[in-house]
């Protein structure tokens, strides 16, 4: 497996970007156990948490029976999710939504994350279709997309995935979450 070093975070933890690994039996009971039901589409471990846990899958564009399926990153940690969905509640994709409309150069990153998660999407199998995920590029609409792309891909790709964890520092992550 070869690892992308960016570089290291507020917390000091080492950054890849880039980062596809095969999933094991291992990975592939971990996940069921932290969704709750068994995992569709898997294609890889896109991150994991400091204990070693999957904490972001990389999913096939089309579930096993072939209906599309435009999430390419997708949050598995329990506790991350509970904390994506923390910053929902308390209104943080209406802020990012706003702020879209004003900051021209904001709007400019989020059509560059939009268009990069397309990319990857498609390179792996084209659905036809300009639809990514989390409501990219228009609006913000669900910041665990958000948070998934960002820890996949590495700082600096999606900038409201980028906001949201730095909104959790100290809270994730934390101990052995899964």
């Amino acid at each position: 497996m070869v690892r992308a070093f960016v570089g290291f975070d507020h917390r000091g933890w080492l950054v890849t970007a880039g980062v596809r690994e095969p999933i094991t039996e291992l990975d592939r009971e971990v996940i069921a156990q932290q969704l709750g039901r068994p995992p569709r589409a898997l294609r890889a471990i896109a991150h994991r948490c400091p204990s070693g846990h999957p904490s972001v899958v990389q999913t096939a564009p089309r579930l096993e029976d072939g209906t599309p399926f435009p999430t390419l990153y997708y949050l598995t940690c329990p506790r991350l999710t509970s904390l994506a969905s923390r910053l929902e509640a308390e209104g943080m994709m209406r802020e990012q939504t706003a702020r879209l409309a004003e900051d021209e150069e904001l709007a400019a990153q989020y059509l560059a994350a939009h268009q990069s998660y397309l990319a990857e999407r498609d390179a792996i199998e084209s659905l036809g279709t300009e639809v990514s995920a989390g409501g990219m590029p228009g609006r913000v609409k669900c910041l665990h997309v958000h948070i998934a792309h960002a820890l996949a891909c590495g700082p600096g790709v999606n900038p409201f995935g980028d906001e949201a964890i730095a909104a959790l520092a100290g809270d994730w992550p934390a101990g052995d979450c899964a």
